[in-house]
């Protein structure tokens, strides 16, 4: 019995990198749902960093896009799986 460690290496490689990469869209998902809308009026609720009014709903949009986009790879792996 071989073992191809180039093969090996590969397929480490892309698993880690796609891990990481899953991992920080993910991250910016759960950022982009956990926002605010600022308040119009200046009250007494606490500022948001880089918080103008309907950023909320770009962000909310935008997280909505990264997991879409990690549904769309857990879909593919378990193609590949069962292909």
């Amino acid at each position: 019995m071989s073992i191809d460690w180039a093969a090996l290496g590969q397929v480490f490689g892309i698993s880690l990198a796609v891990t990481v990469g899953m991992v920080g869209v993910f991250t910016l998902g759960i950022v982009g749902t956990s926002r605010k809308a600022a308040p119009e009026q200046g009250g007494t609720a606490a500022a948001v960093p880089g918080g103008a009014v309907g950023g909320s709903s770009l962000a909310r949009t935008g997280a909505y896009a990264c997991f879409a986009v990690c549904a769309a790879v857990v879909a593919y792996g378990i193609y590949l799986i069962v292909a």
